[in-house]
């Protein structure tokens, strides 16, 4: 297990498993015939047509029916002996005529999309070699979200009516970000507006999608997780189309609700048109505290602690205590497949150009089941790391020549791992392992990392419940109980094939075909690459799955807090008398980097306890147990 604990801090002067992946072989459906004149109503009106006719929703086809119940029937006489028949009748057709109540979050998003494509038909799809330039025109023009981007020329069957094979997903918020990327490096305006978008595309594999017997609801849930605001939705092997949040939102409103003069009334006359002295707002008190250390660098105080697992030997791992032998347990940190590196290095920062320090870290987990195959699975994660730092400390000597290479400047965690990727291919070695790569920017506040596999980082925070709103506070305990509100800030995103089995970057001695399916044997161009805002005193914790597989999250933050009272950094949990502290120049920095470390060899020793402790379900048993895995 490895943790490398980031205490940010200032000086006394300066402050879905199933989901995530579609099958290579996806095209469009083809677009479905919509009947749309109002003579053709007439063969649906009987009651048991009315809710399956293709352009009557679940609402018209309520009013049809209760319109159709109101109208009294002409009913022959009938003998005595059909009067239960005719009550039978009778109450079938009010149960009919009254369909049960639904709420929204309840709705099958295949509904949503009948409702959608009936208003306008729009095939949300672009030509993988389109421009950036045409790819916006269509967004526009088209009013899409999303689009999948296509082969014209590679077609899965003859059904597909020439649509092309499905390549990717590429969103409107991407087309920003392409944009914003090219700009930002030095590239004209023609040629930002020439690019591909095959080149930025989502590929498949990480396409995150939606199956039609889901509901609005369990979509809405999806989407404000991963943060996403579109989802393609499959369906044998065919998307069907692209559901977005406005679609969600829009389920339900009738043509009234948007148009006329009551809604105008309602929802536009009384909120519209801004005043020709209106202001921005003074940012509120408690975040005042805040916002004036933003404009002081941050600094880190970084503490690494590994420890090997307890069964570990020379020929492998012990499944047990009896298979280990009488011996004590195993502290000897060469043996074990994890492997970190952290540095700090001077580079050019890229608004100012001027050199500063930033500081790097990151972690790698061998996977242990090459051991056999003869390999051994230590090699391939320990050079990942090495090579990682040796390219900051190149790029590092590089700065300080003056040089003009493409490391001359802050290298993305992406790049990073990229390039140590390839060296340690070039140099033959076997095996695989994720990886975790991470830049502290204390300039800009911000933590980059780039991830692959199922190590991570989390983010602990004081948050003030009284301040911080109902979606940031402790909803465990009662306020009068509370000791500290110190509480999980971030948790990043982990990738994996299936239940333990992560992505991992990996070297078999043969390159992958490309537009194939690897498997687990990813590159870095599929690790999940994100920043997240860190503020001072925050608690980062980076670390592989030995310590989230047997610590729960709310165990970490029990630790984390108990070694912050140790040290003072805080005083039952009282969050404004510590501000105070660092308003007097009181930081305690010093006490925060000579101690830091004891925070993480805490965390490693509480996982390996609990590994070993079969009277407790670890995270990794409960998780197993949930997805029906015997573990």
């Amino acid at each position: 297990m490895q943790a490398i604990i980031r205490n940010a801090r200032t000086s006394a002067t300066s402050p879905r498993i199933a989901r995530a992946q579609l099958p290579t072989n996806i095209s469009i459906s083809t677009t479905r015939q919509i009947i749309g004149h109002s003579h053709a109503l007439s063969f649906a009106m009987k009651n048991e047509k009315i809710l399956n006719h293709p352009i009557l929703g679940y609402h018209s086809a309520r009013r049809f029916l209760a319109s159709t119940a109101a109208e009294p029937a002409a009913v022959p006489n009938q003998n005595a002996s059909n009067t239960s028949e005719n009550k039978s009748a009778s109450a079938t057709q009010a149960e009919i005529a009254a369909p049960v109540r639904r709420k929204i979050s309840e709705v099958a998003i295949s509904e949503v999309l009948k409702a959608k494509h009936t208003l306008k038909w729009v095939e949300p799809v672009i030509c993988s070699v389109s421009s950036l330039r045409d790819a916006i025109t269509t967004c526009i023009d088209c009013g899409l979200s999303g689009m999948m981007v296509v082969d014209r020329d590679n077609t899965i069957s003859d059904n597909t009516r020439e649509r092309g094979k499905v390549l990717g997903m590429i969103t409107s918020r991407d087309l920003l970000r392409i944009a914003a990327k090219g700009f930002k490096d030095g590239m004209g305006a023609e040629a930002v507006m020439d690019q591909q978008i095959k080149n930025f595309m989502t590929p498949l594999n990480q396409v995150i999608y939606a199956r039609p017997e889901e509901t609005i609801g369990q979509c809405r849930t999806v989407m404000s997780k991963l943060g996403i605001k579109c989802m393609p939705v499959l369906s044998n092997g065919r998307v069907d189309g692209i559901v977005t949040q406005r679609d969600l939102s829009d389920f339900g409103l009738e043509a009234t609700d948007r148009g006329g003069k009551k809604s105008f009334l309602r929802n536009v006359s009384e909120r519209v048109g801004l005043s020709s002295n209106t202001s921005m707002a003074e940012p509120p008190i408690y975040m005042q505290a805040h916002l004036a250390l933003e404009q002081k660098p941050l600094y880190a105080n970084v503490g690494v602690a590994c420890l090997p697992h307890p069964f570990k030997t020379e020929n492998g791992t012990g499944m047990n205590h009896r298979d280990f032998g009488p011996h004590e347990f195993c502290m000897d940190n060469s043996l074990s497949e994890d492997a970190y590196f952290s540095t700090k290095v001077r580079l050019p920062d890229e608004a100012s150009g001027k050199k500063k320090d930033m500081v790097y870290m990151g972690i790698a987990d061998g996977v242990g089941s090459w051991r056999q195959y003869g390999v051994d699975p230590r090699d391939f994660s320990h050079l990942l790391m090495k090579e990682c730092r040796n390219i900051l400390l190149e790029a590092a000597a590089d700065a300080r020549r003056g040089g003009d290479t493409i490391f001359n400047r802050a290298v993305t965690p992406s790049e990073i791992m990229s390039q140590a990727y390839e060296r340690v291919k070039a140099e033959g070695i076997i095996g695989s392992s994720t990886a975790c790569i991470a830049l502290f920017d204390g300039v800009r506040h911000q933590l980059h990392f780039s991830n692959l596999g199922d190590s991570g980082i989390i983010v602990l925070r004081h948050i003030d419940s009284d301040v911080a709103g109902a979606l940031k506070r402790n909803r465990k305990v009662p306020r009068s109980e509370r000791t500290s509100d110190l509480r999980v800030a971030f948790v990043s995103q982990q990738q994996l094939v299936s239940f333990n089995h992560p992505y991992q970057l990996g070297w078999t001695g043969e390159e992958l075909e490309e537009n194939t399916d690897s498997g687990s044997l990813k590159t870095a161009a599929d690790s999940c690459a994100s920043s997240v805002h860190v503020r001072r005193g925050d608690i980062i914790i980076m670390a592989t799955d030995g310590l989230f597989d047997n610590v729960d999250i709310d165990e970490i933050v029990e630790i984390a807090l108990e070694w912050e009272e140790e040290n003072g950094l805080i005083n039952s949990g009282d969050i404004a008398a510590r501000e105070r502290r660092w308003a007097q120049g009181d930081s305690k920095t010093i006490i925060s980097q000579k101690n830091v470390g004891n925070l993480a060899d805490k965390l490693c020793h509480r996982a390996r306890n609990n590994s070993i402790d079969q009277c407790r379900d670890s995270p990794f048993a409960i998780l197993a147990k949930e997805n029906d895995i015997m573990w």
